[in-house]
């Protein structure tokens, strides 16, 4: 597998993305299309938990997650998509990058649809 194109639609705005060559990021394409509710967390990220955990076998313990990261944090079995910089933390994982503008993720009160899909 090299990298997936994939689109993220959030209301009438698309997003741009790819799902990079990593077991996670096989196994989120494998739910693929998906619509979750998606909702803020710490004015860094937008997170949702999948109907499927991703597999962390083969994964690095922890990454750091620079805003645009499309990322999975196996403790609490999230879907982040990150819009501010992130430190490393154990148990995230990078799994793809956002290549538009991330800025449509800032400042959600409430939870909004996010649909992921393949792009191709």
């Amino acid at each position: 597998m090299s990298e997936i194109p994939i689109r993220i639609v959030i209301g009438d705005q698309t997003l741009e993305a790819r799902l990079w060559d990593n077991p996670a990021a096989q196994s989120l394409l494998d739910q693929l299309p998906l619509t979750l509710d998606f909702s803020d967390y710490g004015r860094q990220e937008v997170l949702a938990e999948p109907p499927q955990p991703l597999t962390m076998e083969g994964m690095p313990a922890g990454e750091s997650a620079p805003a645009g990261t499309i990322g999975y944090y196996a403790p609490s079995r999230a879907l982040v998509l990150y819009y501010t910089d992130v430190g490393r933390f154990n148990g995230i994982a990078r799994i793809g990058q956002v290549d538009g503008d991330v800025s449509i993720l800032e400042g959600w009160s409430d939870s909004r649809p996010v649909t992921i899909e393949r792009a191709d």
